[in-house]
């Protein structure tokens, strides 16, 4: 039976055959990516032409140490395909994504693209979100007073994000709100809540973003959904 590294690596070298010459790709963050981004650099040094954007600064680092050719979202008008992966995965191909802590960017990459294809394990798939907490994006400024109307709108833990015995810093100086709904029933209703408060940057649920999920299985095989498509 394939380890956990080797079924992330069967997802995510599979994204290249949506990527073309001439292409300007998204590139997302996590350790599924990874091995897209390893694909992505073979494909580049045999002669393929193409762009990329990262959706981080861990990403856009690895991928120009592979020697791939990156651009700021800045740099483009449009993004044809973004490759990147999830902590949850829906039945509607609804996500929940930030564990990396990487969801602003992810989001605004993810926006500009023609298409978002996500890769990812068997695992990620759930019937419905909410059992990984999902991030919340937020101004360090009054993250208490966030923290407090999360907790109290929707009565779970709100926990700020720690590293090192600090809070985490995002790559755009921001904090991160870890919140336990456990379930979300209305996930289509509460992005839009959650965005409304006030010191809120954004929120982790994506919604009718992904076109495509590349999906690999404990027993090697692989398995390709499609938007409102029954995962399982």
């Amino acid at each position: 039976m394939p380890s956990n590294d080797e079924i992330k690596k069967l997802a995510g070298s599979s994204a290249v055959k949506y990527v073309q010459p001439g292409m300007t790709i998204g590139i997302g963050t996590g350790s599924t990516v990874y091995w897209f981004i390893q694909e992505l650099a073979m494909l580049i040094k045999q002669g393929m032409t193409c762009n990329c954007v990262p959706t981080s600064k861990e990403t856009d680092l690895l991928a120009k140490q592979m020697g791939i050719p990156m651009l700021t979202l800045n740099d483009v008008a449009r993004i044809d395909v973004t490759i990147d992966g999830a902590d949850e995965i829906d039945p509607q191909l609804r996500l929940i994504k930030g564990g990396g802590s990487a969801l602003l960017q992810e989001k605004m990459v993810a926006a500009a693209s023609d298409e978002l294809i996500i890769i990812a394990d068997s695992s990620k798939l759930v019937k419905q979100l909410g059992v990984f907490p999902l991030p919340v994006e937020v101004i360090p400024y009054g993250w208490k007073q966030v923290q407090q109307r999360i907790q109290s709108a929707y009565n779970i833990q709100a926990l700020l994000r720690m590293k090192d015995n600090k809070p985490l810093i995002t790559d755009h100086g921001h904090n991160i709100l870890d919140c336990h709904f456990g379930e979300i029933k209305d996930a289509d209703q509460l992005t839009i809540q959650l965005n409304t408060i006030p010191g809120v940057v954004e929120n982790g649920l994506f919604i009718n973003m992904a076109q495509l999920a590349i999906i690999a299985f404990a027993d090697g095989n692989i398995t390709t959904l499609h938007a409102k498509h029954d995962l399982i």
